[in-house]
């Protein structure tokens, strides 16, 4: 294909430098193709830019319009212009060194007056991705429907309570299934962003559930039938645009799914952000799933605690994330998952090399956090004083416990008789706090 002119003309292909470097547009974490394992870091870690914020993203808020202003957003041919902005879309990828994409299907291509001419839109726009992936190499990590945007999805889409709008959103998934599978990306994600309620004055809330349960099973017979191989997940958020979301967090999310017979199918792609807005860790909301082998992918970003909304930020918290991806690695890592930066810049950061720092300061953290998790299970410290804290069902009628091979009454005698009152056991959490910072700051 015939290379566009360039949109970033005076940034380099970002480099690793190493620690040493004073350079703002190098890396000095992230080395792509350091060997670990038998695995570049590249692989390892499975980099994605989220297309919304990257190039969709004007740095509006509720108080006031856009601040950014990009060069290629010109012109009166809206597929014309769509084209223009994948261009300059996928020369980031590629200068940032990111291996995978994202996108919403109203991300990359625009909304038409009916269905059918949205579709046609997304064709176009499908076709130049393609061959864009095929010149660069770079990959789509997931593809998703925009279900929450447009009026018509203003109380839902799975969830709302007229038939016509369920018919139109599944129309619209079924597309965006179709050219998530003709650009090879390697999962699709459902984010039930207005799949909730505002009041339950107006609401039957089992009704909404049962329908959004009715949309994931046509979803995966869909997807069936297609021969798409991806893995599907659900993003979990608990309110915002909704007062209450239905998959508010991970463990909510697991019973819906195995309610409604979902959860062979299903796995969870997780957001920091989301997890702190439903009052937990990031790392717990990674635990939660992987103790039911449900981890799928990371949304990498973050919030302002002193805020209470998505905020979106780049997340540069080493401890956090180093946190989260001893959790990660613990698991197994992310399979065809990978770290997607659902993150944007802040309303007056209107450069395009503001694009570039925040994306470079975002994988370096997570490139850092993933050598200090290594470090940390490589030693086994930790893994050793949590082993030995939990010893006692090892053996004895500890082991018994856990197989469920005693009763009630056993355990009563075996304290009457033998035990009598346990002697409690410092957890030495201080101790821990100090020993995690001893990897973080030597």
């Amino acid at each position: 294909m015939k290379p566009s002119r360039p949109h970033f003309p005076r940034i380099p292909r970002i480099a690793y430098e190493g620690t040493r470097s004073a350079n703002p547009l190098a890396f000095r974490h992230y080395n792509p193709d350091e060997i670990i394992d038998g695995r570049t870091m590249s692989d390892h870690l499975r980099f994605s830019i989220a297309y919304w914020h990257a190039f969709r993203g004007v740095g509006a808020d509720p108080f006031g319009p856009g601040t950014i202003r990009r060069p290629w957003e010109k012109g009166t041919d809206p597929v014309s212009i769509a084209k223009v902005r994948m261009d300059a879309a996928f020369e980031f990828f590629q200068k940032i060194r990111a291996p995978f994409w994202c996108f919403h299907d109203r991300d990359i291509a625009p909304e038409g007056r009916t269905l059918a001419e949205s579709n046609r839109h997304l064709d176009q726009i499908v076709a130049h991705a393609k061959s864009l992936q095929k010149a660069t190499s770079v990959k789509l990590l997931w593809g998703t429907a925009n279900l929450f945007s447009h009026p018509r999805y203003m109380c839902g889409a799975s969830t709302n309570p007229d038939a016509h709008v369920f018919a139109y959103a599944a129309a619209q998934v079924k597309k965006a299934l179709d050219v998530t599978k003709q650009l090879g990306g390697e999962n699709y994600v459902f984010w039930g962003g207005r799949e909730g309620y505002e009041t339950l004055l107006n609401t039957n809330l089992k009704r909404e559930q049962d329908h959004l349960a009715a949309f994931l099973h046509l979803a995966v017979d869909y997807a069936k039938s297609i021969g798409f191989k991806g893995q599907f997940l659900i993003e979990p958020k608990p309110k915002e645009p909704t007062k209450h979301q239905y998959d508010f967090d991970v463990a909510s999310g697991i019973a819906f799914l195995r309610t409604y017979g979902l959860e062979k199918h299903f796995k969870f792609n997780i957001e920091t952000n989301h997890a702190t807005l439903a009052g937990h860790t990031f790392e717990h909301e990674i635990e939660v799933a992987a103790a039911q082998k449900m981890l799928g992918s990371i949304d990498a970003n973050t919030g302002d605690l002193l805020l209470g909304w998505d905020t979106d930020q780049f997340n540069t918290n080493v401890k956090e994330l180093t946190l989260a991806m001893v959790s990660i690695l613990r698991a197994g890592g992310l399979g065809t998952g990978g770290f997607n930066f659902d993150a944007k810049l802040r309303r007056p950061s209107i450069d395009p090399a503001d694009l570039f720092h925040a994306h470079i300061g975002g994988m370096d953290a997570y490139a850092l956090a993933f050598k200090l998790a290594r470090r940390i299970l490589a030693e086994g410290k930790f893994e050793t004083f949590v082993a030995e804290r939990y010893a006692s069902f090892d053996a004895g009628y500890g082991r018994a416990i856990e197989k469920r091979r005693t009763n009630f009454r056993e355990l009563n005698k075996l304290v009457l008789t033998k035990l009598g009152e346990p002697k409690p056991r410092s957890g030495r959490q201080e101790y821990l706090e100090n020993l995690l910072n001893t990897y973080l700051h030597g």
